[in-house]
């Protein structure tokens, strides 16, 4: 039997609840449309939607007092904060995220959350240090160093605080600003207005030797609670002394640099030098790496668009700002190549035995301490100087220049190795001795050489050997597979990131990395909002940046003299027509 119909007016009157519930809904999803629209919308008015959504160091709304300023500073509550709250049903918090702000305005509240303390003189919190390290850091991105010299001059009625922000810069950044002549001049004048309040603020003597420390300001008299008419006149007698300078050129040619000195057209000696090298010592390391006479060779520099320049015995090669006078050739008298092209079968022979008779561990430890001392010369803000192409041509990204030629050299030099081995079981024994220096490399944590060594064996020319690979052992197979995977770009490079995480400093990153992740910041975010400095942005800068800080620990060197000598003395040809010629040569396509 079927089931019983319901009365007509029940089903009525069913209908007309179903058809309210329904009404009622539909009201409640527009009311939450809506609230949720004028949530947004207020959200958009508050900060620009292009802005990234994550915490950084907050201030305080910077007029507690008033709404004046409001044009130059833009803030907004801090997304923690804002979950905390709806999570613990709790008032408004006060804590406030930095989103954009005019630079004289972040420096103004820099200094106005310095707190004075007796034993230590400043006191800062954990928020305050890293905006004041972001600012640092970033400075140069929007607003150049007379402009900030002239800002903090401004601030001068705030000496100790003042003080001990300069003191933060130029423990930070003294190599940048030593021949900065606007850095010069606003440190002499902070400097007479702290002796001017020397007599009336005892306090400020240790603030005096320390200032004198930072910029190497070099008093004939100690300074004991001078009183004032005695100030001004030892303002005088304290300079920048002549041989504060000569200790600083001294400085400066000491160092050391990577040079190129071509042999023939496509190859050349990438050889570590001191930056006050002169022609002569160039000609002497180039006979002696080639074996022949050094009274043979001379030193040209080829300028752009294709001039020469003779280098006479005692011309310096590397200027002030460490760049060369030009594309550096190694040639004969004759202005002959020094090599041929293709050097005979016998200096081949030659060139592998040497190579193979090396301790893969010690090449490792020899090109990790090559690197390091490069590295150890890298400093945070050259990333963004390299990044936002601030001062094109200074000596400010030489050492992170350097690093990133070296990365290329390590690549070339695998393959010039492989492609120069005439016989089949030699380039056999070179392919697995480079694995294996490559998994000694990262071993050593210096996972710039790692990555280069095996993108050397990577590439076209040499990665096309079948005849050779086949020959190589399982194990060493398998050893290359494994080390690949942390080479892997996929997930953003989520192999290597993790590896690289694990790992404790000191250790070198992959610089190419590095430089593409900060690029990505920069061209993602806008610098500027409204002629206001997009701070959010400067900070995840800085935060990247700051890795290398976290990286450069104490490293000592223990290679060897043989391997060192070798492998400061690289022969590469950097010709990837030639290389891949050279490889078609061993291997032919069938």
């Amino acid at each position: 039997m079927g089931s019983r119909p319901q009365p007509p007016n029940l089903q009525q009157e069913e209908v007309r609840l179903l058809h309210a519930a329904l009404v009622e809904q539909e009201e409640d999803e527009e009311d939450e449309e809506g609230s949720e629209k004028s949530s947004s919308d207020s959200t958009s008015r508050a900060e620009p939607v292009t802005m990234p959504t994550f915490d950084v160091p907050y201030f305080r709304y910077i007029d507690d007092e008033g709404t004046e300023g409001e044009e130059e500073w833009s803030s907004s509550r801090s997304l923690s904060s804002i979950e905390e709250d709806s999570s613990n049903d709790s008032v408004v918090s006060d804590r406030y995220m930095v989103v954009s702000g005019t630079p004289e305005k972040i420096l103004e509240h820099l200094l106005n959350d310095l707190t004075l303390d007796e034993d230590r003189g400043m006191t800062q919190g954990k928020e305050s240090d890293t905006l004041l390290d972001d600012f640092l850091l970033t400075y140069p991105v929007f607003m150049s160093t007379s402009d900030l010299c002239q800002a903090l001059k401004e601030a001068l009625e705030r000496k100790q605080k003042l003080l001990h922000l300069v003191s933060q810069w130029m423990s930070l950044c003294k190599d940048f600003l030593r021949e900065d002549e606007h850095v010069k001049l606003f440190m002499k004048t902070l400097y007479r207005c702290v002796l001017d309040d020397l007599y009336e603020h005892p306090a400020l003597e240790r603030d005096v030797g320390e200032l004198q420390k930072l910029y190497q300001l070099h008093p004939r008299v100690k300074i004991h609670a001078f009183p004032l008419f005695q100030s001004k006149a030892l303002f005088h007698q304290l300079s920048l002394k002549e041989n504060g300078l000569q200790s600083r050129a001294t400085q400066r040619e000491t160092k050391d640099v990577l040079c190129h000195v071509y042999i023939t057209m496509d190859s050349y000696l990438s050889m570590r030098v001191q930056s006050g090298v002169v022609a002569q010592e160039l000609v002497q390391a180039v006979a002696e790496r080639m074996d022949v006479s050094q009274q043979e060779l001379v030193l040209v520099g080829v300028t752009y668009p294709g001039g020469r320049l003779l280098l006479q015995p005692q011309d310096r090669v590397f200027s002030n700002s460490l760049r060369s006078v030009g594309r550096l050739h190694a040639c004969r008298k004759d202005l002959g190549e020094v090599l041929n092209p293709l050097t005979d079968n016998s200096e081949l022979q030659q060139r592998t035995a040497h190579m193979l008779s090396l301790n893969t561990w010690d090449v490792a430890v020899a090109l990790t301490d090559f690197d390091w001392a490069i590295f150890d010369e890298v400093h945070e803000q050259e990333l963004v100087y390299f990044t936002f192409n601030r001062n094109a041509g200074s000596n400010h990204t030489t050492a992170l220049e350097f690093l990133l030629q070296r990365c290329n050299d390590i690549q070339l030099w695998v393959m010039t190795e492989v492609l120069l081995c005439p016989t089949l079981c030699k380039r056999v024994q070179l392919i697995k001795k480079f694995i294996k220096i490559a998994a000694h490399c990262k071993a050593q944590r210096n996972l710039n050489c790692f990555f280069a060594i095996i993108m050397g064996l990577n590439t076209a020319a040499v990665s096309r050997l079948s005849q050779t690979w086949e020959k190589v052992p399982g194990k060493f197979k398998r050893l290359f597979s494994e080390l690949e995977t942390v080479t892997d770009p996929s997930l953003n490079h989520k192999a290597y990131r993790d590896s690289f995480k694990k790992m404790k400093a000191p250790k070198i990153p992959f610089l190419p990395l590095l430089l593409k992740d900060i690029t990505f910041i920069h061209e993602g975010n806008k610098t500027f909002h409204d002629n206001l400095v997009n701070f959010e942005k400067l900070h995840m800068i800085a935060d990247t940046v700051r890795l290398i800080r976290q990286c450069q620990k104490d490293h000592m060197e223990k290679s060897s003299s043989e391997v060192r000598a070798y492998i400061d003395y690289l022969h590469i040809i950097d010709n990837q027509q030639t290389l891949f010629e050279l490889s078609q040569r061993l291997e032919p396509r069938s």
